[in-house]
Protein backbone atom coordinates (compact mmCIF):
# COMPACT_ATOMS: atom_id res chain seq x y z
CA UNK A 1 0.00 0.00 0.00
CA UNK A 2 1.07 3.55 -0.73
CA UNK A 3 -0.43 6.60 0.89
CA UNK A 4 -0.04 9.93 -0.85
CA UNK A 5 -0.55 13.17 1.04
CA UNK A 6 -0.90 16.35 -0.99
CA UNK A 7 -0.44 19.91 0.14
CA UNK A 8 0.02 23.39 -1.28
CA UNK A 9 -3.24 23.99 -3.10
CA UNK A 10 -5.22 27.17 -2.69
CA UNK A 11 -6.32 30.42 -4.26
CA UNK A 12 -3.88 32.49 -6.28
CA UNK A 13 -4.17 35.44 -8.65
CA UNK A 14 -3.37 35.12 -12.36
CA UNK A 15 0.36 35.34 -12.91
CA UNK A 16 1.10 34.03 -9.44
CA UNK A 17 2.81 30.86 -8.30
CA UNK A 18 2.05 27.83 -6.17
CA UNK A 19 4.07 24.82 -5.14
CA UNK A 20 2.29 21.51 -4.68
CA UNK A 21 3.84 18.68 -2.72
CA UNK A 22 3.01 14.97 -2.67
CA UNK A 23 4.51 13.07 0.25
CA UNK A 24 4.57 9.28 -0.07
CA UNK A 25 4.51 6.62 2.64
CA UNK A 26 7.08 4.56 0.74
CA UNK A 27 10.42 5.49 -0.78
CA UNK A 28 9.68 7.53 -3.88
CA UNK A 29 12.66 5.95 -5.63
CA UNK A 30 10.97 2.56 -5.39
CA UNK A 31 8.15 3.85 -7.57
CA UNK A 32 7.97 3.16 -11.27
CA UNK A 33 7.02 6.79 -11.75
CA UNK A 34 5.17 9.59 -10.04
CA UNK A 35 3.16 12.39 -11.49
CA UNK A 36 0.49 15.00 -11.25
CA UNK A 37 -2.88 14.97 -12.99
CA UNK A 38 -5.66 17.52 -12.95
CA UNK A 39 -9.37 17.64 -13.65
CA UNK A 40 -11.23 20.85 -14.40
CA UNK A 41 -15.03 21.09 -14.26
CA UNK A 42 -16.59 19.44 -17.29
CA UNK A 43 -13.29 18.10 -18.57
CA UNK A 44 -11.49 14.78 -18.56
CA UNK A 45 -8.68 14.16 -16.13
CA UNK A 46 -5.38 14.86 -17.87
CA UNK A 47 -1.74 14.19 -17.17
CA UNK A 48 0.06 17.39 -16.22
CA UNK A 49 3.58 16.19 -15.45
CA UNK A 50 5.39 12.96 -14.73
CA UNK A 51 8.85 12.05 -13.48
CA UNK A 52 10.25 8.58 -14.06
CA UNK A 53 12.77 6.57 -12.07
CA UNK A 54 15.62 7.68 -14.31
CA UNK A 55 14.74 11.33 -13.80
CA UNK A 56 13.22 12.05 -17.18
CA UNK A 57 10.12 14.25 -17.23
CA UNK A 58 7.16 14.96 -19.47
CA UNK A 59 4.61 17.74 -19.45
CA UNK A 60 1.34 18.48 -21.14
CA UNK A 61 1.89 21.16 -23.79
CA UNK A 62 -0.20 23.77 -22.01
CA UNK A 63 2.15 23.91 -18.99
CA UNK A 64 5.54 23.56 -20.66
CA UNK A 65 7.84 26.36 -19.62
CA UNK A 66 5.66 27.23 -16.64
CA UNK A 67 5.56 24.10 -14.46
CA UNK A 68 8.42 22.01 -13.11
CA UNK A 69 8.14 18.58 -11.49
CA UNK A 70 10.92 17.47 -9.16
CA UNK A 71 11.80 15.05 -6.37
CA UNK A 72 12.54 16.22 -2.84
CA UNK A 73 14.74 13.63 -1.14
CA UNK A 74 14.56 15.15 2.34
CA UNK A 75 10.77 15.06 2.42
CA UNK A 76 10.33 11.92 0.29
CA UNK A 77 8.00 13.91 -1.92
CA UNK A 78 7.35 14.87 -5.49
CA UNK A 79 6.71 18.56 -5.97
CA UNK A 80 5.11 20.60 -8.73
CA UNK A 81 6.24 24.19 -9.01
CA UNK A 82 3.58 26.15 -10.90
CA UNK A 83 4.50 29.58 -12.24
CA UNK A 84 2.68 32.17 -14.35
CA UNK A 85 -0.63 30.62 -13.41
CA UNK A 86 -3.65 31.19 -15.62
CA UNK A 87 -7.35 30.85 -14.96
CA UNK A 88 -7.27 27.82 -17.25
CA UNK A 89 -5.09 26.05 -14.67
CA UNK A 90 -7.97 25.97 -12.21
CA UNK A 91 -8.64 22.33 -11.37
CA UNK A 92 -8.36 19.63 -8.76
CA UNK A 93 -4.81 18.34 -8.87
CA UNK A 94 -4.12 14.69 -8.06
CA UNK A 95 -0.87 12.98 -7.20
CA UNK A 96 -0.34 9.53 -8.70
CA UNK A 97 2.24 6.83 -8.07
CA UNK A 98 2.96 3.53 -9.75
CA UNK A 99 4.24 0.76 -7.47
CA UNK A 100 4.50 -3.00 -8.09
CA UNK A 101 2.01 -2.89 -10.93
CA UNK A 102 -0.59 -0.88 -9.03
CA UNK A 103 -1.63 2.73 -9.34
CA UNK A 104 -2.22 4.87 -6.26
CA UNK A 105 -3.93 8.23 -6.08
CA UNK A 106 -3.98 11.05 -3.59
CA UNK A 107 -7.19 12.71 -2.46
CA UNK A 108 -6.65 15.74 -4.66
CA UNK A 109 -6.08 19.38 -3.85
CA UNK A 110 -7.96 22.34 -5.28
CA UNK A 111 -6.08 25.00 -7.20
CA UNK A 112 -8.08 28.10 -8.06
CA UNK A 113 -6.61 30.89 -10.18
CA UNK A 114 -8.79 33.97 -9.98
CA UNK A 115 -8.63 37.69 -9.39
Amino acid sequence: QVQLVESGGGLVQPGGSLRLSCAASRDIYSMTDMGWHRQAPGKERELVAVIRSGGSTNYVDSVKGRFIISRNNAKNSVDLQMNSLKSEDTAVYYCRAGFLGYTYWGQGTQVTVSS
